[in-house]
């Protein structure tokens, strides 16, 4: 994916080497949260995580952190997406008479970060807390992608742009008032009712994540068909069903969270190609349709 002279995101607080600890748990507090990927389906932990995130730093003898050219590169990169989402649903709303958009936050951070909705963890992947209107990534889940799932790219790539806007694609579900109407039928019924509406968000925030690229590659020209095919090939590979087989063999689909490949592979690629926000009609379809 070409980004190179792209301007990089002001929505960014930086807290990389400030980790509050590796505290279990998250809370309810000031909003949703939704994590992009849970590390655990994997048969990873969260000791993994952390250890593998405090690698992407180094101390120096004065205590602050140095950062290695490869984690700086994916920051810089992040924070270049961040802008490209800003700039693009701005247009969306534009076009679309939604009104003014207001962007997230990006939050860099290592390890465990205190939210408005809880402590957030590096082991859950990305995530979004609609408490605060933030996005949260620990830039060493790129690692995890690479080495764990081995998806296709490099630092630059698609699969990699399309993790930070699907947390977004989260955001334009709350600015839609989708995400907090869903929140509600969720806490109103029992576990596998309410993991079919996680389902339905997730492939609705996959959907919007296909919407940006479909802009950026025509406003910019900056997505090639290799791109696309890596950025597809993330979407497989962080399906429900091939998580859960991957590390315990089968699958359960009462308990997916996020869809199944196929459907997570269906809604990016509907968004990239069609461009059009009305077709997020995730909440509409029947589970056959889905």
């Amino acid at each position: 994916m070409r980004l190179e002279g792209r301007r990089e995101s002001e929505n960014v607080e930086d807290r990389r080497g400030m980790g509050t600890g590796a505290k279990i748990g998250l809370g309810g507090i000031g909003g949703l949260i939704i994590a992009g990927l849970i590390t655990l389906l994997m048969g990873g932990n969260i000791g993994d995580v952390l250890q593998q995130a405090g690698g992407m730093g180094m101390q120096t003898e004065g205590g602050q952190t140095e950062f290695t050219p490869e984690e700086e590169e994916l920051a810089t990169f992040s924070r270049q997406v961040m802008a490209s989402t800003e700039d693009i649903w701005a247009q969306i709303f534009k076009e679309y008479g939604i009104g003014q958009y207001p962007a997230p936050t990006l939050v860099l951070y290592t390890g465990s970060t205190q939210t408005a909705c809880g402590q957030g963890q590096a082991a859950m992947g990305p995530f979004y807390c609609s408490g605060d209107q933030k996005v949260y990534l620990d830039l060493a889940f790129f690692q995890t992608m690479d080495k764990q799932l081995g998806v296709k790219g490099d630092n630059s790539s698609l699969a990699k742009a399309y993790v930070i806007a699907h947390e977004v694609g989260h955001h334009i579900e709350y600015l839609m008032g989708t995400l907090d109407k869903a929140h509600r039928k969720m806490q109103a019924t029992n576990q596998t009712d309410a993991n079919k509406y996680s389902v339905r968000l997730e492939l609705m925030a996959d959907f919007y994540a296909g919407v940006w690229a479909h802009y950026e590659s025509r406003i910019f020209g900056s997505i090639s068909d290799q791109d696309l095919l890596e950025a597809i090939d993330c979407a497989q590979k962080i399906g429900d069903d091939y998580l859960q087989k991957r590390a315990q063999g089968y699958a359960q689909p009462e308990s997916f969270t996020h869809g199944t490949s196929a459907q997570r592979m269906k809604w990016f690629k509907l968004g990239y190609q069609t461009g059009d926000v009305r077709r997020a009609t995730t909440f509409q379809e029947s589970d056959a349709t889905l």
